[in-house]
């Protein structure tokens, strides 16, 4: 595993910014979900150097059917950043539940005026808050969290990407135990699509480096304990320093909202 450094990273980055058709000739046929092989995707991850070599091999090969899934946590912002300079008209879409935190959504405002090339999309659930309260009952997220996840986050990001062929996510492997074997370039069961996670080699250092050499914005929740922010009411402070996911669905045996459980 490629130990990363974030001097090195932004140096990384910096070089490459100016070299962009330097180095070795990535795979340029394409791989999708139907046409899906072992030996093609080693060939290109073993092709792929970083973070950088990621993301200008996805755009190139992608187009405009991908589409980064943001959650404008502490990684999303590295993405944004790391996106903008390989493709400043990039489309990113957040999965807008309805029940995030306010600081969340002056964030994404803050966000669009740093980079105002992005298109960004709230992606909202088929039923409003109200709608499924009728159906399935008051406080959904308290009784049957897993359903709750499924109505607002997993469907519509489903239904976007029944249009797309691949998606950015900021898995990183040091994240949990269930995300220590995810690659560059993935094959998305769930979805049926393909999943290209640039970031799997930070550590939760890099990304703090990262962020604050390049002064980019980011969660003011972060600075109260706040590692993994998700949904408000299924979010809180970490109570363990080790895990950067403690805080979600604390209490509970849950500890994935599903959009990356097969």
């Amino acid at each position: 595993m490629q130990k990363m450094n974030s001097l090195p990273i932004t140096r990384s980055i910096d070089k490459k910014q100016t070299d962009a058709n330097g180095g070795k000739t990535l795979n340029k046929q394409i791989i999708t979900y139907d046409t899906w092989n072992d030996t093609l995707s080693k060939q290109i991850t073993d092709q792929l150097i970083d973070e950088l070599d990621v993301l200008k091999w996805a755009y190139r090969i992608y187009g405009e059917k991908i589409v980064y899934a943001c959650s404008f946590g502490a990684e999303g912002m590295v993405l944004l950043d790391l996106i903008s300079k390989i493709n400043n008209n990039a489309h990113i879409i957040f999965l807008d539940t309805g029940l995030h935190f306010q600081e969340t959504y002056e964030l994404i405002e803050t966000v669009k005026e740093r980079y105002p090339g992005l298109t960004i999309q709230l992606l909202e659930p088929e039923l409003s808050l109200k709608e499924q309260e009728t159906q399935y009952g008051g406080e959904l997220w308290k009784h049957n969290p897993n359903l709750c996840c499924q109505l607002r986050k997993i469907e519509p990001l489903k239904k976007h990407l029944s249009g797309m062929t691949a998606w950015i996510s900021g898995l990183r492997r040091e994240q949990s135990p269930t995300r220590k074997h995810i690659q560059y370039v993935n094959l998305d069961q769930k979805f049926k699509v393909i999943k290209i996670c640039p970031l799997i080699h930070w550590t939760w250092d890099d990304v703090w480096t990262y962020i604050r050499l390049h002064n980019l914005p980011y969660n003011k929740l972060h600075d109260q304990h706040y590692p993994s922010i998700g949904c408000e009411m299924c979010t809180l402070p970490s109570s363990d320093p080790n895990d950067e996911r403690a805080g979600r669905w604390a209490g509970r045996e849950k500890t994935e909202c599903g959009l990356h459980q097969e």
